[in-house]
Parts: C-alpha cells; structure tokens; sequence
C-alpha cells in the first residue's frame, strides 16, 4: 500500500534526534535550532500515524501497543507546547521533539512500520 506521505526514515530520525541528544552533541546557533525543531516536528508529522497504525494492529491488552500509544500521546503533547521567547525555552523544547523523535523511531522499528 503506498503511503499518503514520505516514509518513516529511522536512520534520519535517529541521527538527527543524536544532534540534540547525543552525549558529545554541540550546542546549535539559533537558526540551526529553529532548522532542527522544523525537522523534528514534521518527523513527529509522519511516525505518528504510522505507529498508530501499526500498534492498531496489536491486541488492546498487549504492552507494546500501550507503550506505542503512550509516546503517540507525548509527541503530541509535545507539539501542542508553546515554542518559547527565549533560546533556552526553545532549547529545551526541542530536546523534547528529539526524545519523541528518538522514542517514535524506536516504537517503528519494533513495530515493524519502518524500513
């Protein structure tokens, strides 16, 4: 069945989460911050439903598929936030998206929703 939007790239999801989350990770200017929250954001666009889709699939008592819809629920939670005046406020909400991010990537895989 062809997909309604990109495909969920885990590979790309994961690296760029790493841009935030890794532990030697360097602090990004303002532009390149706003650049990675748009990343982040439309990365979140895109698993959601995928991982929605395939945890659906799942008995509702099955764990994972709680686990997966859990995240589902953060990541949107995450997105509803307010960006934040300062770069610090935008900072940390970016990490954030890069933990959904990271964690969504992890719930497709697992899932089977990604190549």
């Amino acid at each position: 069945m062809p997909h309604a939007t990109a495909p969920v790239d885990l590979k790309t999801m994961r690296e760029t989460a790493s841009l935030l989350l890794a532990p030697d990770a360097d602090r990004p200017a303002p532009e390149e911050l706003e650049k990675l929250f748009l990343m982040l954001s439309g990365m979140i666009h895109v698993a959601v439903p995928e991982v929605e889709t395939a945890a659906g699939r799942l008995s509702k008592d099955d764990v994972p598929r709680a686990c997966a819809l859990a995240c589902i629920g953060e990541a949107r939670m995450r997105l509803r936030l307010p960006s934040g005046e300062t770069f610090e406020q935008q900072m940390s909400l970016t990490t954030k998206l890069a933990r959904s991010v990271r964690a969504l990537a992890d719930h497709c895989q697992a899932l089977g929703c990604a190549s």
